[in-house]
């Protein structure tokens, strides 16, 4: 059928059918009698549209949603949503370049696009790449917990004098969530299965948002810093809050020394490009029409989201908003039940976010590791288990990773949006179907130059920081 779509009809219509025929085919042929190759991601998918939709919207909302009214109040609300507009039409972009590149070749992972623009080199690039950033993430995520639970703990049992007993130890408290929740979630076969989980930490997310909204027209600025000073700060690099005469009053442009990091949180904020391809392996009735719609309408709704949250966020608090949001609102009364509540929905969104952000390594490590071995239970579980052991570690014994964060950031990230998927398209869609000059390509180095623009850019900043002595804070996802 999609043979006789291509017949009598325009150079882009041959263009998709060749897509498509690629999907169950690969565009470059086999020696005659050699046998087809065989990859671990070709089976068929099961996983519906919507449950897509949840997973790869819970692989984009990251920590970093955390960071955006923050990000706002360093930009203003009208230079944040032009930045927030231009960061989401090119992840868009990216993922179109992905899906083209794996229709091209019939390859459905990350890793093996790699290895067939670059052969193993490019295979070990994407593998380490994805591996970096990951771990980065799911640290980000665990760390959240080891700062938050113990406040919510300590709230629930209305214990603000001792607080030397074990179960307020965030340490002690990461192993046991790791342990009965993260690592049973992380041995599903299948990331399609973790759908309904990635829906219940989305509707937490949500009611973050709406508890942001409401919280909006109940708090009034400036705020009574008189229980403030006895807040146990939740992050590391807190920021001293610069006060002016005018910090309660809304900025539509504005530029400060924090101002060059908003593209950098806003980047991290969209960073799901190592989950759309196995996202995309199991989807049911997978093409790559249908995945792109499915990118498209993840990426509107943390749109929505991000944009909501930040402006809320910063109509709250102003010039007084925090890099973290939840700790601003420490600030307004610390037995505060909505915003405990909310503690514990954020605590839930990202406990539930971990699994589906270890499988895109699993994968990576599968593919340098076991390139050419079927599914084993024994490898699937020992991966998983190595992969949380190692992060808790990093978590417990590194007492401040925001500088290593930072430059994972700045490297992974414009790795994974840019530079990546630019080059694979390059190398991987053959000159008989788009020249080397063609306007595609042209839009895909381009796109891949940017991305080198913004990894000097921000480990610049970087340099900067670690020069100057400065605390300041880089988002992540």
């Amino acid at each position: 059928m999609e043979l006789q779509k291509m017949n009598g009809h325009s150079r882009d219509e041959g263009f998709d059918g060749l897509d498509a025929l690629a999907e169950h085919e690969e565009f470059l042929p086999h020696k005659t009698g050699a046998k087809k190759e065989i990859h671990f991601t070709d089976f068929e998918g099961k996983t519906s549209f919507g449950m897509s939709i949840f997973n790869l919207s819970n692989a984009i909302m990251g920590s970093g949603i955390l960071g955006l009214a923050f990000a706002m109040s360093n930009t203003g609300i009208i230079l944040f949503l032009i930045l927030l507009v231009f960061i989401a039409i090119l992840s868009a972009y990216s993922i179109h370049l992905l899906l083209k590149s794996a229709g091209v070749v019939g390859i459905r992972a990350y890793e093996q696009l790699g290895n067939r623009a670059f052969g193993p080199p490019g295979k070990m690039l994407a593998a380490c790449v994805i591996t970096v950033h990951n771990i980065g993430a799911m640290s980000s995520y665990l760390f959240i917990i080891k700062s938050e639970l113990p406040l919510v703990i300590q709230a629930l049992l209305d214990n603000h004098e001792n607080k030397e007993e074990w179960f307020l130890n965030g340490n002690y408290l990461i192993i046991i969530v790791s342990a009965f929740i993260i690592l049973p979630l992380a041995l599903m076969k299948q990331l399609g299965y973790l759908g309904y989980t990635s829906g219940f930490s989305l509707s937490c997310m949500v009611f973050f948002l709406i508890s942001v909204i409401y919280k909006k027209f109940n708090i009034l600025c400036p705020l009574d810093d008189s229980e403030h000073h006895n807040m146990t700060p939740i992050v590391d690099d807190h920021i001293p809050i610069n006060r002016t005469d005018d910090f309660c009053e809304a900025k539509l442009f504005t530029i400060n020394s924090q101002t060059a990091y908003t593209i950098p949180i806003l980047a991290f904020a969209f960073v799901c490009h190592p989950e759309v391809l196995p996202i995309y392996t199991e989807l049911r009735d997978a093409t790559k029409k249908r995945m792109q719609r499915v990118a498209n309408v993840s990426i509107l709704a943390m749109f929505v989201m991000y944009l909501l949250t930040a402006l809320f966020g910063y109509l709250t608090f102003y010039g007084a908003v925090e890099s973290e949001l939840l700790h601003t609102y420490s600030r307004v009364g610390s037995r505060d039940v909505l915003i405990l509540c909310v503690r514990l929905a954020v605590l839930v969104a990202v406990t539930l976010t971990v699994p589906v952000v270890l499988f895109p390594i699993r994968r990576a490590l599968l593919q340098i590791l076991f390139p050419d071995k079927p599914f084993h239970w024994a490898r699937h579980i020992a991966i998983a288990f190595c992969l949380i052991f190692v992060v808790n570690l990093l978590v417990i014994f590194v007492p401040s990773i925001r500088d290593i964060f930072g430059l994972i950031g700045a490297t992974s990230a414009p790795s994974l949006i840019f530079i990546l998927p630019g080059i694979f398209y390059v190398r991987i869609v053959p000159d008989e179907q788009e020249p080397f000059l063609s306007r595609p390509k042209i839009q895909a180095a381009c796109f891949a130059a940017l991305g080198f623009v913004f990894m000097i850019m921000s480990l610049s900043f970087i340099i900067i920081d670690w020069s100057t002595g400065e605390s300041r804070s880089v988002g992540g996802h």
